[in-house]
């Protein structure tokens, strides 16, 4: 670990300080992320505590539990990431800013040394995310700030369970172990939309696998009903992009536009309310909707779940075996990207790369 830290820290040395702005970028993220791994400790130390609440106790345990099934039964990356607890003292990890032109749902893209190129921009200070927004919206973007629980290193270091994890059901909380470790298993430089596809769809298909092994019928019905609404709301995402995307392929001055985008949104949120007053007690996108819509709002939903289709097509066609869709993925992603894309996009399960 220290290693991997001094090889970091010499590279950002390298980085040319003139550029004032990517230095102190590079330097708050090392921060960050050295200030979380400090704060580690192993579970299994911290279960046999007599002192701790057996509320913590148990949602440990739980986090084992899961850990454990991920690696032996889901076939993830069995290494030492979740099997240690932080707590960092706030609601989010992280906080990543996304942007895209007024009249675009083009994300804008930002490069980074290890990872390559993502569609937002990850703050450990909401502070300084927001700090950073603001710039972008004088520039005349669209922004938007979301909060993080829990991120992956790709396997860099052993990235622990968080505080800001521990409040969730153990359904949730599968989802996210279940869904950063499959960043650790593949992940294709430069293609934000195919890696949170492909992790997604692992952490549905893996929280099915696992309710169906260790839980009643009861709570598998509620998770499936939980995939059910959200598929409702991601259809209305991407239902609007089409919308959208229409408007501002045509003509009208950008003061028209600006009014018809606005009417869009406005509608969007109508049409929410409407087939949302099925749903009774949920009111999971209720915020989402109360706190304002624009272009990067939609852009950070579409970035992960644009190929969530095509990958679960793709999982199907080998009758839901992980390691055989595994196998899949990787030779998947030896595609050139435009060809990838359009296999997801079409749900192919037959081409040639």
């Amino acid at each position: 670990m220290p290693r991997i830290f001094i090889t970091l820290l010499i590279i950002i040395l390298l980085v040319n300080t003139s550029a004032c702005s990517t230095f102190s970028y590079y330097a708050q993220t090392i921060a960050g992320q050295m200030s979380l791994l400090s704060k580690r400790q192993s579970i299994s130390d911290i279960i046999k505590d007599p002192d701790i609440l057996d509320s913590t106790r148990m949602q440990l345990q739980q986090v084992n539990e899961i850990r454990e099934y991920a690696s032996k039964h889901l076939h993830l990356p069995e290494n030492n990431s979740y099997r240690n607890f932080a707590d960092i003292g706030r609601d989010y990890v992280v906080w990543n800013v996304f942007a895209t032109p007024e009249f675009s749902l083009q994300p804008r893209e930002w490069c980074f040394l290890f990872v390559g190129c993502l569609s937002y921009r990850g703050y450990f200070s909401e502070k300084d995310a927001r700090r950073y927004a603001k710039k972008l919206e004088q520039q005349g973007l669209d922004v938007f700030v979301g909060g993080v629980a829990a991120y992956s290193t790709l396997g860099w270091f052993d990235d622990p369970v968080l505080s800001t994890m521990l409040n969730w059901d153990k359904t949730r909380l599968a989802r996210v172990v279940f869904h950063e470790l499959a960043h650790q298993l593949i992940y294709i430089e430069d293609d934000t939309d195919f890696n949170e596809a492909f992790a997604d769809t692992v952490a549905q298909a893996g929280v099915l696998h696992w309710l169906n092994t260790t839980t009643g019928s009861d709570i598998v019905e509620q998770f499936e009903q939980e995939l059910q609404r959200e598929k409702q709301f991601v259809d209305l995402v991407f239902r609007y992009r089409e919308k959208l995307n229409g408007l501002y392929s045509n003509k009208p001055g950008k003061d028209a536009k600006r009014i018809q985008k606005n009417q869009l949104f406005i509608q969007m949120k109508v049409d929410y309310y409407q087939f949302r007053e099925a749903w009774v007690t949920e009111n999971a996108y209720d915020d989402w909707f109360e706190s304002g819509l624009n272009n990067a709002k939609l852009s950070a939903v579409i970035t992960y779940r644009e190929y969530v289709p095509g990958f679960l097509a793709l999982l199907n066609s080998v009758n839901n075996d992980l390691p055989g869709f595994y196998d899949v993925v990787t030779d998947l992603g030896k595609c050139d990207p435009a060809l990838r894309h359009q296999i997801l996009s079409a749900r192919l399960t037959e081409y040639d790369c």
